[in-house]
């Protein structure tokens, strides 16, 4: 495809796991040589939908970024991660003690509506300007204070004893991450995010979306 056909547009890109966010926009820049960004990140172990500005579209993304987006998460119960995610290691263990659905919904209920969150060690927040996920890689872990974020939904998809799996309907600025280890600490246990599916951004949904593939393939 010629690069006037994706210049100054907004579109959106199925994201695969195991793939980093700016390797998508990596490969648009060099496959149709036009300057390119998105509104916002997700982790490698994710998939998902990523919104992508070209040319003066770029202009865009602060305003995409405030969007509602949609998340199905599956939480893993019983241990928690150094990431607070799949891709971390385990370091610490907890008995997950006798939970009913009812206590998993009553948990939820809780997290609904503006919350307090302390973001991950783990994340793309700056400190001094760098990165935090470079200083914990480097073992300098930095204590965030909790930020107000808000949730607007949280509904219940599937549980058993061992993970729970959520459609989570948020705000910019909410890490599932963090929600998923405070969720799991509510239920009086540690928990992890062991899978995330961002399913929307405002209205670019995975049925508009392009696949990564088809990026690849300079065939859109």
């Amino acid at each position: 495809m010629k690069s006037n056909n994706l210049n100054d547009k907004i579109f959106s890109v199925w994201k695969p796991s195991g793939i980093l966010s700016n390797e998508i926009v990596y490969k648009i820049r060099e496959n149709y040589s036009i300057k390119a960004g998105h509104a916002g990140t997700l982790d490698p172990f994710a998939e998902g939908v990523i919104v992508v500005c070209t040319g003066n579209k770029t202009k865009e993304i602060p305003r995409l970024q405030l969007k509602k987006k949609k998340y199905t998460a599956k939480i893993k119960l019983g241990a928690i991660t150094d990431t607070l995610d799949c891709d971390g290691q385990i370091v610490f263990r907890k008995k997950i003690p006798n939970i009913s659905i009812k206590d998993v919904n009553n948990c939820l209920n809780r997290f609904v509506g503006k919350i307090m969150q302390r973001p991950p060690a783990f994340s793309a927040l700056r400190r001094n300007n760098v990165r935090l996920y470079k200083l914990a890689r480097q073992g300098i872990l930095i204590n965030l204070k909790p930020r107000e974020v808000y949730i607007d939904s949280l509904i219940l998809k599937e549980f058993n004893k061992s993970f729970l799996i959520v459609d989570i309907v948020c705000n910019s600025g909410t890490y599932i991450r963090s929600l998923a280890r405070d969720i799991s600490s509510s239920l009086n246990t540690y928990g992890y995010l062991d899978s995330l599916t961002r399913q929307y951004i405002g209205k670019y949904k995975r049925e508009n979306s392009y696949s990564y593939n088809e990026i690849l393939n300079e065939s859109l």
